[in-house]
């Protein structure tokens, strides 16, 4: 029997289970796929809004704000890559100025400090490759860009060392009231617990639907990504918007905090809510809608596109909190941009609303701080001399592309809520994520899992279920 049960081990589920663990509660976090940050997480701009885009008054800029508030702190006592690199709203024409000043009216009263409207000179100081025909920018200092991965997985991994249980591979079918609270109904059998809390993503709404009589509808909002070589890191400084439209904040351009420059997303809706193909005529939107704001994109430094999922909500609201004829259980449903900057926020409201409905009390015990995986490249020459002698496998680069070192996958794989697949690997040590896009680490990478996992090579997979990469041996077939 827990306390609560949280579905889904997003950005947001995860926020919450951290924040969560600062109470004393028996918490599990359930979810279908086999590790943590495999949906919308994995698959978005990496951008920390500064506030000033989302309506007033609603709770996506409350959360905004507060979000982008957290995030420096929060990145420092978690240890995961945040850089506050701000970002400028370009305006393409002078009939759009009213437009851009009704943006900056709008961040003002939503509580965003230091926002500034800039004239073309300046805006072309602050980032020379800017379209020369833009004449002003909407300029948010606050703004800032984050690793989704290491974000998630530190939430994760932080709250998992504060007593949160995850239970992977398990994905729930259906939930009953029973005299405690739900039944949640998974694959792996039911799981009683006195409260829910729905942070379901893309399905948030069918998790809704099923225990009350107001429903909710999620539309799968399909943006497609081009991720450019880290040789183009330093093409813009800081992030590059276009003017919001009615689908949302339209292309940008943006440095990655690990160097790289990413374009994108365009905005599809679509009925499939598994469909992140990306297409041609997708593709092809996103790269002439990026080449607007700025002059001379290096597109054809290209290492990968792919395309991510947006929990559309009808009413385009964060829905949170208790439901109103369905008592015990906790939405956390629609969380769509800016989603990522807000879930901190989320976290600590949901977590304190828990607190007061059922008389939590502290945990003594909670620790607030997380060491992510050693990167050897931040060490003085000394230090990593130090370190080969200590443990020589730190000296074996086994991702040549991201310079990634046997000692850090295997770190990656031992520690809590350790990765079990590549894509496991990859998003914890950023190994296959470089210009040949693990083209040559894979089998090296498959070797290690093998090793640690105490399997076989042909149980190995890409993202955990089918996905397995060794379908047969050419020795058995001779």
């Amino acid at each position: 029997m827990y306390d609560i049960i949280i579905i889904g081990a997003g950005v947001t589920g995860c926020a919450v289970a951290r924040f969560l663990s600062r109470y004393k509660a028996k918490v599990c976090v359930v979810e279908r796929c086999e590790d943590v940050c495999c949906g919308t997480s994995k698959a978005n701009s990496a951008i920390v809004h500064a506030g000033f885009d989302a309506e007033h008054g609603t709770l996506m800029a409350k959360m905004n704000l507060q979000g982008n508030l957290m995030m420096p702190q929060l990145a420092k006592d978690l240890d995961f890559a945040f850089i506050q690199n701000g970002s400028l709203v370009v305006c393409m024409s002078e009939d759009d100025l009213p437009r851009l000043q009704k943006l900056y009216e709008n961040g003002v009263a939503n509580g965003v400090e230091q926002l500034e409207i800039v004239d073309s000179k300046r805006l072309h100081e602050l980032e020379p490759n800017v379209s020369s025909e833009a004449v002003a920018a909407l300029w948010a200092p606050t703004g800032g860009i984050v690793c989704p991965f290491g974000y998630t997985i530190a939430l994760a991994e932080n709250a998992n060392a504060n007593g949160v249980e995850f239970k992977f591979n398990t994905e729930v079918k259906g939930l009953s009231r029973n005299e405690n609270g739900w039944a949640v109904q998974t694959n792996n059998g039911i799981l009683d617990t006195r409260y829910v809390v729905n942070a379901a993503g893309l399905y948030s709404d069918v998790f809704h639907n099923m225990v009350s009589a107001k429903k909710i509808h999620i539309t799968p909002r399909r943006g497609d990504y081009c991720l450019l070589d880290r040789t183009t890191g330093d093409f813009v400084k800081h992030t590059i918007f276009q003017l919001p439209g009615k689908l949302g904040k339209g292309v940008l351009v943006s440095p990655t905090v690990h160097g790289n420059t990413i374009v994108g997303p365009t905005a599809i809706d679509i009925e499939d809510r598994e469909g992140v193909n990306t297409t041609a005529a997708g593709l092809d939107d996103l790269i002439s809608k990026a080449g607007t704001t700025v002059d001379g994109l290096p597109i054809r430094q290209v290492i990968t596109s792919f395309a991510g999922l947006r929990a559309h909500e009808d009413h385009h609201e964060f829905v949170l909190g208790e439901v109103e004829d369905a008592p015990q259980f906790i939405d956390c449903a629609g969380i769509e941009s800016p989603g990522l900057t807000s879930a901190p926020a989320i976290g600590v409201a949901i977590s304190d609303l828990l607190r007061d409905l059922m008389g939590l009390e502290p945990n003594p015990d909670f620790i607030p701080t997380r060491k992510g995986i050693l990167d050897p490249k931040t060490l003085s020459p000394e230090e990593y001399d130090e370190l080969i002698r200590r443990d020589p496998t730190y000296a074996q680069v086994i991702c040549r592309c991201e310079t990634v070192t046997e000692g850090e996958i295997i770190d990656a794989i031992r520690r809590p809520l350790g990765a079990k697949s590549l894509d496991g690997v990859k998003r914890r040590t950023r190994a296959g994520m470089g210009r040949c896009q693990a083209g040559f680490c894979s089998p090296r990478v498959m070797e290690i899992l093998a090793r640690e996992l105490g399997v076989d090579q042909s149980e190995i997979t890409k993202s955990g279920g089918d996905s397995k990469l060794i379908t047969g041996r050419l020795k058995d077939r001779i």
